[in-house]
C-alpha cells in the first residue's frame, strides 16, 4: 500500500489535538492550517528549481526559484480549511474549486461545482482532509487528468486503508501524504478512529 505518512513530531502533536473531541472550531481551524503547512512542505519536497542571482546588501549571491507553478484544488467544503496554509506558503498558486457532496445514506459523492485554472505543467495539490472510501478524491482526480493534470499531490490529514487501495489501484502515478494512516472505516464509512466530520468541526456545523 503506497502513502506517505508524515511521522514528524510536531505533526503527531497537532493532529492528537485535531483527533479530540473537546477542541473547539475557531481552534480546530488553526489547528488544520497548521498541520497542511507541515503537510504541504512534505508534498513538495521533490519540486524542481531553478537558479537564481539576487543582489544582497553587501553582493551578488547565487540562489534558487521554484520551477514548476503550483495548483491547489480543494474538495469543498472541507478542502477549505486546508487552503489558508497553501497560499500562505505558495503566495503564487493558482486556486481551483471541485464541490463533491457526500449521500451519508449510500457514502457516494454527486459533484455539484469545477472551477479550475490552467493546469499545463503545474504539481496540483489535491486537498481533502479526509480519505475514507476514496471515492470523492477519485471523482476529483477523473476530474482533474481530463483538465491535463499530469503530476497529482493528493494531500489528507488522515486516510483509511481502503480509500488508500482504490487509489493505488486506479491511479497509481497519484502520490497521497497524509498525517496518519488510520485503521480502517465503520459501517457508516466513517474513518476510525479519524476525528469526525472535518467540515463540521471545521465550521461548528452538525454533531461530531
Amino acid at each position: 500500500m503506497s502513502i506517505e505518512v508524515v511521522h514528524h513530531p510536531l505533526v503527531k502533536h497537532i493532529l492528537t489535538r485535531l483527533r479530540d473531541l473537546t477542541t473547539e472550531p475557531a481552534q480546530f481551524r488553526a489547528l488544520a492550517r497548521q498541520l497542511t503547512l507541515l503537510l504541504a512542505v512534505e508534498a513538495t519536497r521533490d519540486l524542481p528549481l531553478r537558479e537564481q542571482q539576487v543582489q544582497t546588501p553587501l553582493e551578488l549571491a547565487q540562489g534558487y526559484a521554484l520551477a514548476q507553478p503550483i495548483v491547489a484544488v480543494p474538495i469543498l467544503r472541507a478542502g477549505l480549511g486546508m487552503l489558508e496554509a497553501i497560499t500562505e506558503l505558495f503566495t503564487e498558486v493558482r486556486v481551483g474549486y471541485i464541490g463533491l457532496e457526500r449521500d451519508e445514506a449510500t457514502a457516494v459523492a454527486r459533484a455539484y461545482y469545477c472551477k479550475l485554472p490552467p493546469i499545463g505543467d503545474s504539481r496540483v495539490l489535491l486537498l481533502d482532509p479526509m480519505l475514507a472510501t476514496g471515492g470523492s478524491a477519485a471523482q476529483a482526480i477523473e476530474v482533474l487528468l481530463r483538465a491535463g493534470a499530469r503530476d497529482i499531490v493528493h494531500i489528507c490529514v488522515v486516510a483509511a486503508p481502503e480509500g488508500v487501495r482504490l487509489l493505488n489501484e486506479r491511479f497509481p502515478q497519484v502520490r497521497i501524504v497524509a498525517a496518519s494512516l488510520d485503521r480502517g472505516l465503520n459501517d457508516r464509512k466513517f474513518i476510525l478512529p479519524g476525528l469526525g466530520d472535518f467540515g463540521d468541526r471545521l465550521y461548528g456545523t452538525g454533531t461530531h
